[in-house]
């Protein structure tokens, strides 16, 4: 096999290249797929005992370099240069202007909402996508007949035997802040931003995904009072300081009390001059959700809120249609 390499050696290094028919012999001959002579070696390797295929595989792979280099500099040195002034580039042209794009409106507004929660003293903390049952559901307080668990709410990866078992594309990110409390003890004061998904119908107002920022804050003598105070200034800080807020009783597996949040939004063409639109869920944490972690419900409490990122842009932005977030249409996304 030495001999043989070094023979082929040779004949790589000496075998003129003078046209691109020649180049195209000499890459055929040494470095086919089907009949080049290194393919073929490469091939034999097999054949050898285990503990001198590493240096002939060196050597091989070394020739293989070789006639590559040897092919590339004939090919370069055989090809045309340009003659005459017609194919010489008119360097009098302007340039064109480089295209330099932005953030997506779902990113700038997710930056901006966890930027004021950061300055609010909330650490940010992300999860996985794929979720089983408990961090899901479970541990949520949801009861096994509950109608998010319903094959028209959730995707499900893996349904298995029970409910128990299912796997499912996470529906909220809340599964987040249960994983937290499962290896932290309080004090907690965390957001959890990412993707969410849902089996709905894609229209104007919903789509199969979207993106959640959820709150949580655990500690002793928390209340109600504490969360309104933090949402409203959340709700200053992104909509300003004459934003208005109301708080709807409502009902969340995992919070009690619980409340819908709605802000009043301006609107030119409206009768009114506006409407209420709902922004976000809260409550204060179920003390069922803290006995499945492992907190005591009689030493601490907490709230917990939830936001759909694109009903916020849609609102910042004026956005009628959640669809055109997905739709990729840069006419849509120069805009921002």
């Amino acid at each position: 096999m030495h001999e043989a390499l070094e023979a082929l050696r040779q004949e790589i290094t000496q075998t003129p290249i003078d046209s691109e028919a020649a180049a195209e012999a000499f890459r055929i001959r040494f470095l086919g797929q089907r009949s080049g002579q290194l393919t073929h070696l490469f091939k034999r390797l097999r054949e050898l005992p285990p503990e001198e295929r590493p240096l002939l595989g060196g050597q091989l792979n070394a020739l293989k370099r070789l006639a590559e280099q040897r092919l590339e500099e004939a090919r370069l040195r055989l090809r045309p240069t340009p003659t005459g002034s017609a194919e010489i580039p008119d360097l009098t042209l302007p340039g064109r202007r480089m295209f330099t794009g932005s953030l997506h409106p779902l990113t700038q507004t997710l930056e901006a909402i966890v930027r004021v929660f950061e300055q609010l003293g909330f650490a940010v903390v992300e999860g996985p996508e794929i979720e089983d049952d408990w961090h899901n559901f479970s541990a949520l307080n949801f009861p096994p007949d509950h109608p998010a668990r319903d094959m028209q709410d959730t995707f499900f990866l893996h349904q298995g035997a029970s409910y128990a078992e299912a796997v499912v594309l996470r529906t909220h990110t809340s599964p987040v802040q249960i994983r937290v409390m499962e290896r932290m003890q309080p004090p907690i004061r965390i957001i959890a931003p990412g993707r969410v998904y849902r089996n709905e119908a894609v229209s104007y107002k919903s789509f199969c995904l979207f993106h959640q920022v959820e709150g949580l804050y655990v500690d002793q003598n928390v209340s109600m009072g504490d969360l309104k105070q933090t949402l409203h200034l959340f709700a200053q800080a992104l909509f300003g300081k004459d934003v208005r807020m109301r708080f709807r009783p409502s009902y969340f597996p995992f919070t009690e009390p619980s409340a819908e949040v709605d802000i009043w939004w301006p609107l030119p063409d409206h009768p009114e001059g506006g409407r209420w639109m709902e922004i976000l869920g809260c409550g204060m944490v179920h003390p069922n959700v803290f006995r499945a972690v492992g907190i005591d419900p009689e030493r601490y409490t907490g709230y917990a809120f939830g936001m759909g990122v694109e009903r916020i842009a849609m609102l910042r932005y004026g956005i009628d249609d959640i669809r055109l977030f997905y739709e990729n249409d840069v006419r849509f996304l120069e805009q921002f």
